[in-house]
């Protein structure tokens, strides 16, 4: 599914895959922590991730987030968490329109064509990794 096809529910689930395969957890833990992807870890503490250094405080802590989320609800909220929360600071993962004046990199022009920070199987995977955390 497209960015711009990405159909959200009345409280911003998302219940239909992106992709149609299922997530890998593995693949969505180093996008959670990679810090030139998702970096998830640098706004969220997760106690699974005692090995991954500097866990942030910003959003909320994602320790028992298996136990407390759907797996359509978690796909909204990373594709596009305003969707779900208007006064979010997250950004929006899987979105494309919308922005206000982007630019192209550093060259201080108007960008041609944006991509979303994550595709679509990164969002299945980032997912199914938030899925695994449960309380031990």
């Amino acid at each position: 599914i497209a960015p711009t096809d990405v159909v959200y529910e009345e409280y911003g689930e998302v219940t239909a895959s992106l992709t149609g395969v299922p997530g890998d957890a593995a693949k969505g833990r180093e996008v959670f922590i990679a810090r030139g992807l998702g970096n998830c870890v640098a706004c969220h503490a997760v106690k699974q991730l005692e090995d991954v250094p500097f866990h942030g405080e910003v959003g909320p802590e994602l320790t028992w987030t298996g136990e407390s989320r759907t797996a359509e609800e978690l796909r909204g909220i990373v594709s596009n968490a305003k969707m779900s929360f208007p006064d979010t600071v997250m950004p929006a993962f899987y979105k494309v329109t919308g922005f206000t004046r982007p630019g192209d990199g550093y060259t201080g022009k108007a960008a041609k064509e944006i991509n979303p920070i994550l595709s679509a199987q990164q969002i299945e995977d980032v997912v199914a990794f938030l899925l695994t955390l449960k309380e031990e």
